[in-house]
């Protein structure tokens, strides 16, 4: 008996694939016509590159194989004419246009509006009310109205001389460190005067008293700065206790005021207040 196993050297790996199977199904069929298939596909593959990358050389050598002959022309150049050259005629200079008319400057006649110089205000002193009317209050304290400086009011214009000129008014400069005594507009405390006296009475600590002074007078000046503030704060009275209670009262008043104005610009001003109280022991 034959051994099945061994093959015999002339089969294909195909055929010894498929033996005892149908060969007629269509894998052995491809399978056998696999190489041959392989083959003519390389061919025609290589084929078609080949005319691909030669046909731009081939259509250069028929072009130029079928280009005409280039054909020399000779030219002899003789005679060269010389183009006339063009003479401009010379343009006429139109004259300079004539001068404008000088203008005439317009006049300005200056006026200074000088500051009278400041005069110092005349102290009204008023009598402390009788004692009868001073046990009425609690605190024991009465304060005096201040003297408020006079409205400033600018001179007059001069009169006109009938000459036709624009005029001009020159203000005076204002400064920002120079304390003025008088003002166009006189610094106010919110609320008017009488509400600053009211709270010096209330701020006023009498037991730096003795209580047994009687009538005591001072005035205090200060400044009213352009802020509003207050600052350099002094009581020239005799008792020296008494000005210096009332330099502490008037400082301790933090509400700002509306500063004094010249020409609309807020300016320093030294203020004055004459105070006068009345201590019983």
């Amino acid at each position: 008996m034959a051994d099945e196993n061994v093959y015999s050297q002339n089969l294909t790996l195909d055929e010894i694939v498929f033996e005892n199977r149908n060969k007629e199904y269509g894998a052995y069929d491809i399978r056998h016509q696999y190489p041959r298939l392989l083959t003519k596909s390389f061919i025609i593959g290589t084929s078609l590159f080949l005319v691909a990358a030669l046909s731009p050389f081939i259509y250069l050598t028929i072009k130029n194989m079928n280009a005409p002959e280039k054909q020399e022309v000779q030219l002899d150049l003789k005679d060269v004419l010389q183009e006339d050259k063009i003479i401009e005629e010379p343009k006429e200079e139109e004259p300079p246009p004539p001068p404008p008319p000088p203008k005439e400057e317009e006049k300005i006649e200056v006026i200074q509006n000088v500051v009278p110089e400041p005069v110092k205000a005349p102290k009204i002193e008023t009598p402390p009310p009788p004692i009868s009317k001073q046990l009425e209050t609690t605190t024991g304290l009465q304060n005096q109205e201040g003297v408020k400086a006079p409205a400033y009011t600018p001179p007059p214009p001069p009169p006109s001389t009938g000459t036709k000129a624009s005029t001009a008014e020159v203000k005076p400069q204002v400064s920002d460190t120079q304390i003025y005594n008088e003002v166009e507009q006189n610094a106010e405390f919110p609320g008017g005067i009488n509400a600053f006296r009211t709270k010096i009475s209330n701020n006023f600590d009498g037991s730096a008293m003795s209580g047994d002074e009687g009538t005591v007078k001072t005035e205090i000046t200060f400044v009213v700065e352009r802020d509003g503030s207050i600052t350099d704060v002094k009581a020239n009275g005799k008792n020296s206790d008494f000005n210096a209670e009332a330099v502490r009262t008037v400082k301790s008043i933090k509400n700002k005021w509306t500063p004094g104005k010249i020409n609309g610009q807020p300016v320093r001003l030294r203020f004055r207040l004459p105070l006068t109280m009345n201590f019983e022991g």
